[in-house]
């Protein structure tokens, strides 16, 4: 621990997975996303679905990770409780920043984005899918919410595990789903040297106009 500074200083390595050029870019970035997470998943990389989401309220930044479960043409889709810190941001200022990074792959995404509410019927359909100890999860945790002790948090569960026994479990009105929608873009390509490549999509007038910057 006492070499800390002079191990951060000297960590470091090159970028040399690949390159980004302007003129191979898709017209629309939610298709250079989507090759971009397929390529993370083909390679299995651990959580590739996994991004950053950055909220802000009142002047005051916070950030956590949360998962992509779905990518539709204009926008992408989380689940989480509605009674959540970040449910509680998101209902503060909608606005918000999206971060996604595969460091075995040198690529780095960001975003700006408007968050809403998903429908009803879509957080509904997604619930079905979730493994059903994660469905009775959802009802035994007041997200957020200070917690006693780890007993309480499993003592709930089984309260839960003997009321839905032998039936579905419905999904909690308390529970559902975000869609960010992107106004900005940015795909991050690590090249040697910290030369790297920076491509920018826009979204002027419904329309996405791209662009180069200086790493």
């Amino acid at each position: 621990m006492k070499n800390i500074r002079e191990d951060m200083r000297d960590l470091r390595r090159d970028f040399n997975y690949g390159t980004l050029d302007l003129q191979d870019v898709p017209n629309n970035p939610f298709d250079l996303l989507k090759v971009w997470l397929d390529d993370a998943i083909k390679l299995k990389i651990k959580d590739a679905n996994a991004f950053i989401l950055s909220t802000s309220v009142n002047n005051q930044p916070d950030a956590r990770v949360v998962l992509i479960r779905d990518i539709t043409d204009n926008a992408i889709h989380f689940y989480t409780n509605y009674g959540s810190k970040k449910a509680s941001e998101l209902a503060g200022n909608p606005k918000a920043a999206v971060t996604i990074f595969w460091p075995d792959m040198d690529r780095q995404i960001r975003m700006k984005v408007e968050v809403k509410k998903l429908d009803k019927k879509l957080s509904d359909d997604y619930f079905k899918t979730r493994p059903r100890k994660s469905q009775i999860g959802a009802w035994a945790s007041a997200q957020s919410e200070e917690l006693e002790s780890r007993g309480t948090l499993e003592d709930k569960l089984l309260e839960f595990e003997k009321q839905f026994e032998g039936q579905e479990v419905p999904r909690p009105d308390f529970w559902g789903g975000y869609e960010l929608v992107p106004s900005y873009f940015e795909f991050w390509q690590g090249r040697p040297s910290r030369l790297h490549d920076r491509i920018i999509y826009e979204s002027i007038k419904d329309e996405w106009n791209t662009k180069r910057l200086y790493p």
